[in-house]
């Protein structure tokens, strides 16, 4: 008996590792990771290293490690099932019976099904756009100034005219159609089922992991709504997902995340060479997706359309990522346009050059709307929402910053200001402690043949390997070969991390999860080459070794056989080249 696996897996993604481990030990952000003093042992230097993305902690010191259970069973002195309740209970998830597992089988079992429908679907819709009844959504998206690499890079489709296109080629591939249904790729009304989605440009939904959770469809004619998109199924929810998240799992040390509204903005965006950029899923941000961008960069800038109801989103998600404690900017967008219209138009560099504002920078620039600052009344109204804006800017240079400007633009003096926000100097907050800066430690490098096989599998768990590369067999270690082949067969290492009871395995893959190779564009392949090279090469000494141990009591014509095989293999190791150590 245990809790449904996919309830499991809510509650590990809702349960921030960050916040989690933050309760218990002062964590300081360095790149995608958090560092702190391991919480198991003692210790001056921080090695204690927490990947929000991953979900899980790694001590380089005492080597302890694993997900937010393993973190709230090690601190609370709890087993397992307690563990999950105390999570629950934290994020006021009601904690369901437990189960044989046979319903929950059932579901996943389901939820695969249709990521596999989605594929086949995003493939066909691909297909249909260099097809003829694709025309239209193809010259729609060349006439966005989007050339054929940035379609293929994103995946974009064409669905066609007809009403049954995707349904009847996806039932002749064997689909069913009430699954079909349950996909949100077809609609039934009475004896009728026809397309989800007609002549519209195809926008796929990709999850981090790159499962196609669904899709969005912009309309080519004159139909309403202009935006279609996927409704919620049991293999996908707007609440925990953004556009363009496979994309941003791939970006490297990204500063900001850089957050719109919508699908063409994020393709127009990357299509000039701006990374790091997401949208929402037709719906508001929710606070699970300003979770889920805070696992890529250290901030997020909100750059969302500039009309009305644009500018009104900004200030929700504003109090979303403040809420959540997410450092968060705005960049304003001239002239009210959308960040697809100002690109295109003023290309890279003008972008690139806009300047964010601060949240409350922001918020006072919002604030003169509809109030005319050349009148007294005007004036008042616009200093009293400021200094309540004011009184929630926990930085005194930033909040100073902006009381000189809120001076000079109302004629208020600073201290009739300053008793309006209602803080002295003397009531300000002080400033945090500061901290000894947290540097990650030197990285364990084992020597030879362990070394190229630790290294190949950092990269097979941080997806540098592209498949069929590798195989299980070019291991040697019987617990590395294990690992490999798991992840060889598309397990993630954090799916395979909780299937793993304490032992050397777990140990190896923490290890290998939290050294994050070091890797830039085609890098990657020359490291596995040298690995390879390298595990070959020591093959060879140990055969070689063995064939010449063996001679002593061989016959002239085994000995014969065993000289033309070492001379072989010389050659052969001769030819490897000095490997990666030299």
């Amino acid at each position: 008996m245990r809790y449904p696996a996919g309830w499991l897996d809510d509650l590990r993604a809702r349960a921030d590792i960050v916040s989690i481990v933050s309760e218990y030990v002062p964590l300081k952000q360095k790149g995608r990771s958090f560092w702190g003093l391991c919480p198991f042992h003692g210790e001056k230097t921080a090695s204690f290293k927490v990947d929000p993305e991953r979900g899980f902690y790694y001590c380089f010191g005492c080597k302890a490690g694993g997900n937010v259970f393993d973190f709230i069973m090690a601190m609370e002195r709890m087993e397992f099932r307690e563990a999950v309740r105390y999570l629950a209970d934290k994020l006021h998830m009601p904690v369901p019976e437990e189960t044989d597992g046979a319903a929950d089988a059932q579901r996943r079992t389901l939820r695969e099904s249709i990521l596999r429908l989605n594929r086949e679907a995003a493939l066909l819709y691909h297909k249909l756009l260099y097809a003829p009844e694709g025309r239209h959504a193809l010259e729609y998206l060349h006439g966005r100034g989007l050339d054929d690499r940035v379609i293929r890079l994103f995946g974009l489709g064409a669905s066609g005219e007809q009403w049954d296109t995707l349904t009847r080629t996806l039932r002749e591939q064997g689909a069913d159609d009430a699954l079909l249904v349950q996909a949100g790729l077809t609609v039934r009304k009475q004896e009728r089922a026809f397309d989800m989605f007609r002549n519209r440009a195809m926008f796929p939904i990709i999850d981090a992991r790159g499962n196609v959770l669904g899709f969005g469809g912009r309309a080519l004619g004159d139909v309403q709504p202009k935006y279609l998109n996927t409704a919620d199924t049991p293999a996908f929810n707007k609440r925990w997902n953004v556009y363009a998240a496979n994309l941003l799992r791939k970006c490297r040390n990204l500063a900001r995340v850089l957050l719109v509204e919508g699908y063409m903005d994020v393709v127009s965006l990357v299509s000039c060479g701006v990374e790091g950029v997401a949208a929402t899923l037709g719906t508001s941000l929710t606070p699970e997706q300003a979770k889920l961008l805070s696992r890529y960069a250290p901030e997020i800038w909100v750059a969302y359309d500039g009309d009305a109801a644009g500018q009104n989103a900004i200030l929700r998600a504003l109090d979303i990522f403040e809420e959540a404690q997410i450092p968060v900017r705005v960049l304003v967008i001239p002239d009210g346009q959308d960040p697809d219209e100002f690109i295109r138009a003023q290309g890279k560099e003008a972008f690139e050059a806009l300047k964010p504002l601060s949240a409350a920078a922001y918020r006072m620039a919002r604030a003169k709307d509809g109030l005319d600052l050349s009148e007294e009344e005007g004036r008042t109204k616009y200093a009293m929402a400021c200094a309540a804006i004011l009184r929630g800017v926990k930085q005194p240079v930033e909040q100073e910053n902006l009381l000189k400007r809120l001076m000079v633009e109302t004629g208020y003096s600073r201290e009739v200001l300053v008793q309006q926000i209602g803080l002295s100097s003397a009531a300000r907050p002080a400033g945090r402690t500061r901290q000894a800066a947290v540097r990650p430690p030197e990285r364990f490098e084992p020597q030879g043949r362990l070394r190229a096989e630790r290294t190949l599998l950092e990269l097979l768990c941080f997806g540098f390997v592209p498949e069929g590369t590798l195989s299980a067999d070019t291991f040697s270690d019987e617990d590395h070969r294990f690992l490999a082949q798991e992840l060889l067969h598309g397990r993630k290492p954090e799916e395979l991390l909780l299937s793993l009871e304490d032992g050397p395995r777990r140990s190896l893959l923490l290890e290998a999860m939290a050294n994050e190779p070091k890797v830039v564009n085609d890098e990657a392949l020359r490291m596995i080459a040298e690995c390879v090279e390298t595990l070959r090469r020591d093959w060879i000494e140990k055969r070689i070794a063995s064939l010449q141990a063996n001679m002593s009591g061989a016959s002239s014509e085994e000995k014969d056989v065993a000289l033309r095989e070492i001379m072989k293999l010389t050659n052969e190791k001769k030819s490897l080249g000095p490997g990666r150590k030299e």
